[in-house]
């Protein structure tokens, strides 16, 4: 008798997880909750198919389980979340999350999410990373001004935290507790900014001749910092069939919503890549895209404003990036500089 095809479902957890495995024809073959431990993972999800289809979802440190089962021979999906509505249930446990991933996973109507590969992911640690420390940066900075605005101290400089700015501050006339914070963010400052420099040398090293990262420079108000954004963050951008799917993921486009007659699209979505959608946005505030989308800023800014101009050119802007990844080059740009 041929062996069936078995499909497994699991619901992935810090400490735990549980494990369901169907058949073909849907019979649930076997519920089991295992502790995260590699080899009890691979003997409850291997148990009579040394090769299954398996469903895990995007969620909280999904990277060794999907990389431990590829491994182990198991065809791996990997679920966005968002897809899946689960809010609306009436009842929601680990058991019924995990047969529904292994039943849809049967139906083939699973919102499949791309599985980046290793040496990707470990560029997208390093860019996570910088814009971590970017935030605790910028945090800092925003509390030292706050206790300045406690002790009635006005900033002086519009550079705060350069050279005349770090002379005020030593100077500043604060005393006490507010002195040891202003102090104690100071030293946070400095080792942010030696953590920054790290990480942007290791990112350099390891874009280093990739032809997308050089690409995509091209383009004005994309430096070095914002198109490792955009290649550590999009991968491969041949799995988007064309620029505007790589936007629609980087939730930069409208929301639609329709029935019968009626028609509205409204504002961008926002669900997609925050990091991508950040950095797309942020290289149009000045220069606005340059030649090939400076037009499109400016009419659109006569008629809607500023900030909807600014997401409009964005958008042109992240479809030139999408075929300086897929091609090598971007030839709008190549003519212009010939």
């Amino acid at each position: 008798m041929e062996q069936q095809r078995e499909y497994v479902g699991i619901d992935l957890h810090r400490r735990r997880s549980v494990i369901v495995r169907i058949t073909e024809s849907g019979e649930v073959l076997e519920t089991v909750r295992v502790d995260n431990d590699p080899l009890s993972v691979v003997r409850a999800v291997m148990h009579d198919d040394p090769n299954p289809e398996v469903a895990l979802e995007a969620t909280y440190g999904w990277y060794w389980a999907a990389d431990l089962l590829q491994a182990e021979g198991a065809t791996v999906h990997l679920v966005h979340p968002l897809g899946l509505h689960w809010d609306s249930r009436r009842v929601k446990n680990d058991e019924r999350d995990a047969t529904e991933l292994a039943k849809r996973l049967l139906r083939g109507d699973l919102p499949e999410a791309w599985i980046a590969p290793p040496e990707l992911r470990e560029l997208r640690e390093l860019v996570r990373y910088r814009a971590k420390l970017t935030a605790l940066r910028t945090s800092a900075k925003a509390q030292v001004h706050a206790v300045m605005a406690k002790e009635g101290v006005l900033p002086t400089y519009g550079r705060m935290f350069g050279p005349a700015g770090q002379r005020l501050l030593d100077e500043m006339p604060v005393q006490g507790v507010y002195r040891d914070r202003v102090e104690s963010l100071r030293h946070l400052l400095e080792i942010y900014e030696r953590e920054l420099v790290l990480v942007e040398s290791h990112l350099s090293r390891r874009l280093k001749g990739h032809q997308g990262f050089s690409a995509i420079q091209a383009i004005h108000g994309v430096g070095p910092i914002m198109a490792a954004i955009f290649v550590a963050e999009i991968g491969d951008a041949s799995r988007f069939p064309s620029a505007r799917h790589l936007c629609s993921w980087a939730g930069i486009t409208p929301s639609h919503r329709e029935s019968d007659v009626k028609v509205h699209r409204g504002h961008i979505t926002r669900q997609g890549n925050n990091l991508v959608r950040w950095a797309a946005i942020e290289a149009v505030a000045r220069y606005h895209g340059g030649a090939p989308i400076e037009a499109t800023f400016e009419r659109v800014a006569k008629r809607r404003g500023t900030m909807i101009a600014r997401v409009a050119a964005a958008r042109k802007l992240l479809s030139l990036v999408y075929y300086g990844l897929r091609d090598g080059e971007i030839r709008c740009l190549s003519r212009e500089a010939s």
